[in-house]
């Protein structure tokens, strides 16, 4: 799929403008090729995905960021990944560090106060967001990458959003996916549904973040869902007046049983980001790149 965005629709682009493809039998087409991948690609684990880049801290916007590269520079435009709440670069990407690495320079990080970016522990001002965005392209702008794609998963979907919209000149590419552009009023309900992380998470999220954060998990993720709440009443928007802005090619992605992004936001942002285009894996859930990882990355 990414093949497609990065590679693909450039040779293609004449192809789109003429309405071949239209943004709706996008999705039509990237199936086509997915029928035609094959199989056998091998994973590696965080570990496999650092011996092949960094893994340091860097100096970004006053922080000390914990930055994960894997690849060499000058194989493709870099691709920077932006993870999702709680997340980090090696916990939420490490597919792409690992599975992308031999066609481009990649790039991820643990957003301030997350990961090993800390401390201090991750607070959630009302323009947390924003301030991801900006130190994904400090970051990107340190390393030396004056252009470059960007993948954004949830949290960090829309903060790369942000980032496409403020940085058109540096953007080149974007792909979304587990991605809303506001906050309403069964969002609230679902993530305070998932408040408490003992009863409500699985195990298997349990035991990867909880690795992570410890005893600070329940009162990170609590301050996480509060400010959910506090974003709604204030009038949920997230990222929708900087999805307007946004002009470089871009690729929103969606699980079709996604438990925490109802199909209605993927499709507001296919209506308001121009030209973009959508496609939804079937039976996919929130971790499509993970789970799919095989076909994401191709």
């Amino acid at each position: 799929l990414l093949g497609l965005l990065w590679g693909t629709l450039v040779g293609e682009a004449a192809m789109f403008r003429l309405g071949v493809f239209s943004r709706h039998a996008f999705g039509g087409a990237i199936a086509a090729s997915a029928t035609a991948m094959t199989a056998g690609r091998l994973y590696g684990s965080p570990s496999s995905a650092e011996s092949s880049g960094t893994a340091k801290h860097m100096d970004i916007n006053g922080r000390q960021l914990f930055v994960v590269t894997s690849g060499k520079k000058g194989d493709g435009l870099p691709i920077l990944c932006i993870p999702g709440a709680m997340g980090t670069a090696e916990v939420d990407f490490e597919y792409q560090l690992d599975g992308l690495s031999s066609r481009y320079f990649v790039v991820s990080f643990d957003p301030r106060g997350y990961g090993k970016s800390r401390p201090p522990t991750r607070r959630f001002p009302r323009n947390f967001y924003h301030l991801d965005a900006d130190d994904g392209a400090a970051i990107m702008e340190a390393l030396g990458c004056e252009v470059f794609n960007v993948i954004g998963w949830s949290d960090g979907a829309i903060s790369a959003a942000i980032l496409a919209s403020k940085h058109p000149s540096a953007v080149r590419k974007l792909v979304v996916f587990g991605i809303q552009a506001s906050v309403t009023k069964e969002d609230v309900e679902t993530y305070e549904s998932m408040r408490c992380v003992e009863k409500a998470w699985s195990q298997r999220m349990l035991k990867t973040l909880g690795a992570v954060y410890g005893d600070e998990l329940q009162a990170m993720w609590s301050s996480f869902c509060d400010a959910v709440k506090t974003i709604y009443d204030e009038g949920g928007d997230l990222c929708q007046s900087e999805a307007k802005e946004i002009r470089c090619p871009t690729l929103i992605l969606h699980g079709e049983k996604d438990p925490l992004v109802p199909a209605f936001h993927p499709q507001w942002l296919l209506d308001h980001i121009p030209g973009a285009r959508m496609y939804t894996f079937p039976g996919g859930k929130h971790n499509i790149h993970q789970k799919f990882a095989e076909d994401f990355n191709r």
